[in-house]
């Protein structure tokens, strides 16, 4: 991907064949669970880009790009076996800044006492006028209230401005984003629904990634990413990737040091024969036994309509960076434990 660029790589990445219009409650095959181990895929309908909360009422909560129009919420209480809640917005409440816009790649929080969900919203193709925005409810099925517009590309000086992730550091607040242009972080208010005024956006990674997502273990922060095209059905190229860094805001380094500004990583996730186009992971989850565990979307060869949710245990090195055994999706695996 770093090598061969292609006009659809800076363009937003919504699956080509939905663009968010299908408001008809999708065709799951549950996933098969069997004593102590399941099968991927955990979800068989479309589900992209996805991020994860545990709400206070046990369950897990599942946003994902809108191949289900208004931006579709899932419910589990063991990563596996996923119910469709409802839709974050409706027609009348879904954000409108980019008013023939699709709602890609949420990032869901919880921020004080309110759910904080921040979107990406694009036309296909619409690098400058695409933007960030950010919406609150009380619970995590919503309903959502949209708060309206965080930035456009052409406001905030960056090409491509999708894919936001939030975190907190010492009780100071930032947004990531960034798709296939640089990834940039910038301050938020106290609140998380504003820019704090008076800061400037500092460059994190390079131009081979979007996705972002940072964890945080012992002395390091791991940056997730993604690279390759995640939206040519079999013929899709995704893989997540990582490096890591002593400190929130960079440098970000692979095994050898060099750096992720010059799009530098190691492999996290490839292809297998059953999964390709792998990537674009959401918060990594720690169960009762303290392993630890990502959702991400992928095609399945044999069944290639939409991106479906997998999961996998993410493992962890003697010298502290993770991994996925065979540094690709599982057909079977252990449960988590909840």
């Amino acid at each position: 991907m770093k090598n061969k660029y292609k006009v659809f790589l800076f363009f937003p990445l919504l699956a080509l064949s939905s663009c968010g219009n299908n408001s008809s409650t999708p065709s799951v095959t549950p996933p098969v669970v069997s004593g102590d181990t399941y099968s991927n895929p955990v979800y068989s309908s479309s589900m992209p880009d996805p991020s994860v909360i545990k709400a206070e009422d046990g369950y897990f909560y599942l946003y994902a790009t809108e191949d289900k129009r208004n931006l579709p919420i899932l419910r589990s209480k063991n990563l596996l076996d996923w119910s469709l809640v409802g839709t974050a917005f409706t027609d009348k409440t879904r954000p409108d800044f980019e008013p023939n816009g699709g709602l890609w790649a949420p990032d869901i929080n919880k921020i004080e006492d309110k759910y904080v969900l921040y979107y990406s919203m694009s036309v296909w193709g619409g690098e400058q006028t695409c933007g960030i925005g950010v919406a609150i409810a009380d619970r995590p099925e919503g309903p959502f209230t949209d708060k309206g517009k965080l930035f456009r590309s052409n406001e905030i000086g960056v090409t491509n401005s999708i894919d936001p992730f939030y975190i907190e550091e010492n009780g100071r607040k930032y947004l990531f984003w960034g798709s296939f242009r640089g990834i940039y972080a910038i301050e938020l208010s106290t609140d998380g629904l504003s820019i704090k005024p008076d800061v400037s956006k500092i460059q994190i990674a390079g131009t081979a990634y979007e996705g972002t997502y940072i964890y945080k273990k012992n002395d390091f922060y791991y940056l997730l990413a993604s690279t390759g095209t995640c939206c040519e059905g079999i013929n899709s190229t995704y893989q997540t990737v990582v490096g890591r860094s002593k400190t929130l805001l960079g440098g970000y380094v692979d095994k050898k040091g060099k750096s992720m500004l010059e799009n530098s990583h190691e492999i996290l996730v490839s292809k297998s024969n059953r999964f390709v186009g792998n990537g674009h992971n959401s918060e990594i989850i720690e169960d009762n036994e303290g392993k630890t565990w990502f959702l991400y979307h992928g095609v399945d060869v044999n069944k290639p309509d939409g991106r479906i949710l997998l999961l996998d245990e993410v493992n962890w090195d003697e010298s502290g960076w993770p991994y996925v055994r065979g540094n690709s999706p599982s057909l079977t695996s252990e449960k988590p434990t909840f």
